[in-house]
């Protein structure tokens, strides 16, 4: 759906105004003539939709959007070359949230505060607290436009389980346990063996965020403000303990039900598996929802359950170091006995803007991000498995209308958006690591030996010292008590 174009000028109205700029209502496209260079993440997901708006905001605007994009492996530093050396190719960003205190605190992007107060077409309070008080904002001003929301979870053939007599994994060891069980089923037809497990296990792709997911129930237990990367007394990372090493068995162990090329393959690959009925299991964010309903490319509609991502019975003890069963001290936000730890992982796209670039620019760039945020815009695309984008408005979990128009039956649409829902709601979600070059954390060194240890370099021991001592190499460069602050403001910490 297109934004009426009397609206639109008004939002520019409103965007000018926050500038100190000036024009009237009256102009026709007030941005002819400007052009805005956006960098975001090689597609198709992600850019998709800004390739497709694009056209549409320059014939309503005059304002035109170049989008140029690269490999998520090379974006973040793309982005910090070209604004730390004053190159400026770009005028704006859509990234990872998580970055944010790296491009805020020097201030190579601009503050939206006065943009987000004076556009009322945005619907900034529709945005989801989280979204919009976590992951755009930053020292309590706001420097990105949510397009997309963020949770890992858990998706499931439901006809398949309930054909073996099989319940939706509650915790990583029954995930292992049903995905051994369904594990050379014929799930699509064909008369071939399918896979129990599907899992993105390449590297350089976005692989590392998965570890998080299956760990984070072992070692975050007492709320959101506990962490669960390091430990918030002296920053010392949590992972060379027994927690963190059975999610590193459990992770290497979902190979034996998983594709022959799960260590090469993608994220595309997997959800081209799993909609085409050849995976029990998978673990993904939101897109597989919406990518299942698609009669072009899924044979599995109506036939998908979504889950929070599966907890554990046991915990670790952060004094004694020792995995301890669950009861109500040490896991006080357990259900029926297991600890749940959903992960806001990477936050989902956002938008932001080149500090340096010329002030119509900056206008122009977050006009942009403003139209694609917007309800007419976002409620539609979060709907579309193809964009990449998964819902973070609170209108698109209380309207179920855009779910049905596009293929959604009424109790997928409550399933799907129940199970996200549950993980926003979690006392015990797992933040994201928002800290000072989180990406070398994660992206490089977290990313590197869990490659090395899935090709068999490492045992699980072996690789969760490795990844200890490279993280803690980080850390004393960077100055630990620096990171220990970051690290305690961004969740919370007492």
């Amino acid at each position: 759906m297109k934004l009426m174009k009397s609206m639109l000028v008004f939002i520019i109205v409103a965007v000018i105004a926050a500038s100190n700029a000036h024009f009237t209502a009256a102009q026709d496209k007030p941005f002819e003539g400007v052009t805005v260079e956006l960098l975001t993440f090689t597609g198709p997901q992600v850019a998709e939709p800004l390739q497709r708006r694009a056209p549409d905001f320059a014939e309503l605007t005059g304002a035109k959007v170049n989008i140029t994009t690269v490999p998520n492996s090379d974006l973040y530093q793309t982005m910090l070359t070209d604004l730390a050396t004053g190159t400026n190719s770009y005028d704006a960003f859509l990234f990872a949230p998580q970055w944010i205190v790296d491009f805020a605190v020097p201030g190579y992007i601009e503050d939206l505060t006065p943009y987000v107060e004076n556009d009322s077409a945005l619907e900034w309070d529709d945005i989801a607290p989280f979204f919009r008080d976590f992951s755009a904002t930053f020292e309590g001003k706001v420097y990105s436009i949510p397009l997309d929301g963020d949770f890992h979870m858990v998706y499931y053939r439901s006809d398949v389980l309930a054909a073996a007599g099989l319940e939706p994994p509650r915790t990583w060891d029954d995930y292992l346990a049903v995905a051994a069980a369904l594990n050379g089923t014929d799930m699509n037809g064909d008369g071939e063996g399918d896979y129990g497990s599907c899992i993105s296990k390449a590297r350089s792709q976005q692989s590392y965020w998965w570890i998080i997911s299956i760990a984070a129930p072992y070692i975050q237990s007492k709320g959101t403000s506990q962490g669960a990367f390091f430990n918030t007394d002296n920053m010392e990372p949590l992972v060379n303990n027994p927690g963190f090493i059975r999610a590193l068995e459990v992770y290497k162990e979902t190979n034996k039900y998983g594709p022959p090329n799960e260590l090469t393959a993608n994220v595309g690959d997997t959800r081209s598996l799993f909609i085409t009925g050849r995976c029990a299991l998978t673990l993904d964010w939101g897109d597989i929802g919406s990518l299942a309903v698609d009669p072009e490319q899924s044979v599995v509609q109506d036939k998908v359950g979504s889950i929070v991502t599966p907890g554990s019975t046991e915990v670790l003890d952060w004094e004694t170091g020792e995995l301890v069963a669950c009861d109500e001290t040490t896991c006080p936000y357990a259900i029926d006995g297991v600890n749940y730890a959903p992960f806001a992982s990477f936050g989902g796209w956002a938008g932001s803007v080149n500090a340096a670039s010329d002030q119509k620019v900056k206008d122009a760039a977050y006009a942009f991000f403003s139209y694609m945020s917007q309800p007419a815009q976002a409620n539609e695309d979060v709907t579309i498995g193809r964009t990449g984008y998964n819902p973070y408005r609170i209108s698109q979990f209380e309207n179920l209308d855009r779910w049905l128009e596009n293929g959604f039956s009424e109790a997928a649409a409550i399933d799907y958006l129940g199970a996200i829902e549950a993980s926003l709601n979690n006392p015990n979600m797992v933040l994201d690591l928002r800290i000072p070059q989180n990406q070398r954390y994660e992206q490089v060194s977290l990313d590197l030996v869990l490659s090395q240890f899935l090709a068999g370099e490492f045992n699980a021991e072996e690789a969760a010292q490795e990844i200890y001592d490279r993280w803690d190499e980080i850390t004393e460069e960077l100055g630990r008590d620096d990171q220990l602050n970051a690290y305690r403001a961004t969740i919370g910490a007492e």
